[in-house]
């Protein structure tokens, strides 16, 4: 029955003229498009390999690459539609159901994320990155009690675990123990100097302790080091700016990360404070 619907949704989703092509060369074109970076042209690839054999026993790990592309793209309902698809022919797949969590946190559904870490944990209780980002929803969430047995079970499993401390440092911010926060991540910077992400969630924390120039510090870091920063990224140092009193700057930053897909009626709240 499984083949049945996934060769039924193949045939909906497959109208490429790759169709002379192998199997396997298909597979090959694909990479071929990737290592080039033509995304559009390997999801191509992709469905006319599946397209061509429906039933082959490797179709869940196109399933997946074609799910992984089409994130990339933007594509997130299409994205879910491979990654359940690939979870169809292997349900206990670590790297897909992880795949598909990310993807319902990114379209919001965290409940639905909340199940897939569940299940990943459920298959391994030691899986400390499933635990991390299930105990990072609970922080988002305000469930500070949960995340903190999340937090609390890795560095039982680690004592050493750095994103176990990670995880507390980001909880006491949450909760507003900044000063604890800090403590953790200045442990963990030490411990780590060229840990982009470290230097970002510190940037945050001096933020709202109204350590502006600390903050801009950490951040003249990361985006040294980042090849291409986030949305959020501009939208942080941009608040920062506004702090100092730079608002030409401060919209500049808070432009681009409407630019990179900023929620609009976030950012144009922001833009008004420059006027």
């Amino acid at each position: 029955m499984k083949r049945i619907m996934i060769a039924a949704w193949l045939g909906l989703m497959c109208g490429v003229g790759l169709r002379a092509q192998t199997y396997e060369e298909l597979i090959g074109r694909s990479y071929d498009y990737l290592d080039r970076g033509d995304l559009p042209a390997a999801e191509q690839a992709l469905k006319a390999a599946l397209h061509l054999e429906p039933a082959n026993r490797n179709n869940f790990a196109l399933l997946s690459n074609l799910g992984t592309i089409q994130r990339r793209m933007g594509l997130r309902d299409e994205a879910l539609t491979s990654y359940t698809a690939a979870l169809g022919l292997q349900p206990d797949n670590k790297l897909i159901l992880t795949n598909r969590a990310e993807l319902f946190v990114e379209r919001g559904e965290t409940e639905l994320a909340l199940a897939d870490y569940e299940a990943l944990l459920r298959a391994d209780p030691a899986d400390i990155d499933a635990r991390f980002r299930r105990g990072m929803l609970y922080v988002e969430l305000k469930e500070f009690m949960s995340a903190d047995a999340d937090f609390e079970r890795i560095l039982q499993i680690d004592p050493d675990s750095k994103p176990g401390r990670l995880g507390f440092a980001l909880l006491d911010k949450a909760r507003g123990n900044y000063a604890d926060s800090e403590a953790v991540l200045n442990y963990l910077i030490g411990r780590d100097p060229n840990d982009l992400q470290l230097y970002e969630e510190r940037a945050e924390l001096y933020f709202l302790m109204k350590k502006n120039a600390r903050a801009m510090s950490d951040l003249r870091r990361v985006f040294a080091g980042e090849k291409e920063p986030s949305a959020y990224l501009y939208i942080l140092r941009g608040k920062v700016r506004l702090a100092q009193y730079e608002k030409e700057a401060a919209a500049a930053d808070f432009k681009k990360a409407l630019d990179l897909g900023a929620d609009k009626s976030e950012v144009e709240g922001l833009l008004k404070m420059t006027y």
